[in-house]
C-alpha cells in the first residue's frame, strides 16, 4: 500500500534536486524525469514484492543504515548551518 506514496516522494525529491519539472499537473511529456522516477520507484517496489525478501528483516536493517547514515548527515548539516 506505501508503495504510490514512496514512488511519489522519491520522485520529488529527485525532481526537485535535479532542477527537473515537478508535479502532477504536468503532462508526461512535459515532465519525463518526473514520471520516469515515479514507474521505476514503482517496479522497484513490485520487484521486492514478490522476491523472496523478508519484509521485518528488510525493514530492520534499512532501519540500521538509516541510523547509521544519519549521524554524519546531521553532523555535515551543524557545521554548514554554523558558518
Amino acid at each position: 500500500m506505501a508503495v504510490p506514496v514512496l514512488a511519489g516522494s522519491a520522485a520529488y525529491a529527485v525532481c526537485e534536486s535535479r532542477g527537473w519539472a515537478i508535479g502532477l499537473e504536468h503532462k508526461p511529456r512535459e515532465a519525463v524525469g518526473f514520471y520516469t522516477v515515479i514507474g521505476l520507484a514503482t517496479l522497484i517496489g513490485l520487484a521486492v514484492d514478490y522476491s523472496n525478501l523478508d519484509p521485518i528483516r528488510a525493514l530492520f536493517w534499512s532501519a540500521v543504515l538509516n541510523g547509521v547514515i544519519s549521524v554524519p548527515l546531521m553532523a555535515a548539516m551543524m557545521i554548514v548551518v554554523s558558518r
